[in-house]
């Protein structure tokens, strides 16, 4: 950022490492995936004549399925070694390269600003319509706080990438790895590390089922998490890929906002079965001196574009145009 600010250059992130750059910083532009960038960000990226990447690690989840292209002279630059053109050096410090650089290139005053893509957004709904993911993360965006500690498992939870968060977020997921479940002992370690933060997790119900018993520890040590959990069936990202509507995309219906109680009886954690926009508001507005534990009930087949796009490429990409994917209605993205 100080790089950046000296320079009045864009910079982007990839998306295992959002919050790391402070996301109200007048040069960020947003998260660089290949082809599922916002349109800016991938211009400015792949059109550089001077291109940095800082521990850049190209894998399918941050290059939007192998679709990213960087410019043949990019530089980079890792913890112990950086390639510039042909040459290679070794036995650098990334800290020392980077603080040598910022001191060595001039003050830049003239160049504008390039701004990030707008957050997710739509028209306010009505009050007692049926909660959809449009509206649910139109109002998550608007509940984030500067500080928040935030977790994403693997699935539609996914759309967090597209939110803008407030300065010094934590963002902490498995995006590297795709470890289902990863998220809900993630929070009970960070609350141990950090009590004194407010931690939010954004997951759904197949990956919640995985690691669930961590809520018991959780609850017995008194931390006070709010817990955003999406009840719509199954593995929606999933059904992207393969099997819209097969049974082994789906899960068993667990009372989710009942489990506080069955966990710890003598809880005074806060519990909401949301279906409308109006109940999610409700829950918005609850204190977060207890812990916060909300289900959302959605319908199964409404996920958002920047999910859906993910994993019907992803399906191309694993078994071709021409793939069992292809052979029944794909998953489509709703608006």
């Amino acid at each position: 950022m100080e790089l950046a600010e000296k320079m009045q250059a864009p910079v982007a992130a990839i998306n295992a490492a959002k919050a790391v750059i402070d996301e109200t910083f007048t040069h960020y532009l947003g998260i660089y995936n290949g082809k599922a960038s916002e349109p800016n960000v991938s211009e400015a990226i792949e059109t550089s004549d001077c291109l940095l990447a800082i521990g850049y690690r190209p894998i399918e989840v941050t290059t939007g399925d192998f679709t990213a292209t960087l410019p043949t002279n990019t530089i980079h630059a890792r913890g112990y070694a950086v390639d510039v053109g042909d040459d290679n050096y070794q036995a650098v410090t990334l800290r020392e390269v980077l603080r040598g650089v910022i001191d060595a290139v001039p003050q830049v005053t003239s160049r504008a600003p390039r701004r990030a893509a707008s957050p997710v957004a739509g028209r306010h709904a009505d009050g007692s319509a049926k909660l959809t993911q449009a509206a649910y993360w139109q109002a998550i965006q608007g509940y984030l706080r500067p500080g928040d500690v935030l977790y994403v498992d693997n699935g539609t939870s996914f759309v967090i990438l597209g939110l803008k968060l407030p300065p010094n977020c934590t963002f902490v997921g498995s995006i590297n790895w795709g470890s289902i479940g990863y998220s809900v002992g993630a929070l009970l370690g960070a609350l141990t590390a950090a009590p004194h933060r407010r931690h939010i997790l954004f997951i759904g119900d197949g990956s919640f089922q995985v690691s669930a018993q961590e809520l018991s520890t959780i609850l017995r040590h008194d931390h006070k998490p709010a817990i955003f959990l999406i009840n719509n069936g199954g593995y929606t990202i999933e059904r992207g890929y393969l099997g819209k509507a097969e049974p082994y995309n789906d899960v068993a219906n667990w009372a989710y906002a009942d489990l506080p109680k069955v966990f710890r009886p003598d809880t005074s954690a806060r519990s909401f079965v949301v279906r409308t926009v109006s109940d999610l508001q409700n829950a918005l507005s609850a204190p977060n001196d207890t812990m916060i534990f909300v289900e959302s009930i959605m319908d199964r087949f409404d996920a958002l574009a920047a999910v859906m796009n993910s994993s019907n490429k992803g399906a191309d990409l694993d078994y071709g145009p021409r793939g069992p994917q292809r052979r029944e209605n794909q998953l489509r993205p709703s608006t």
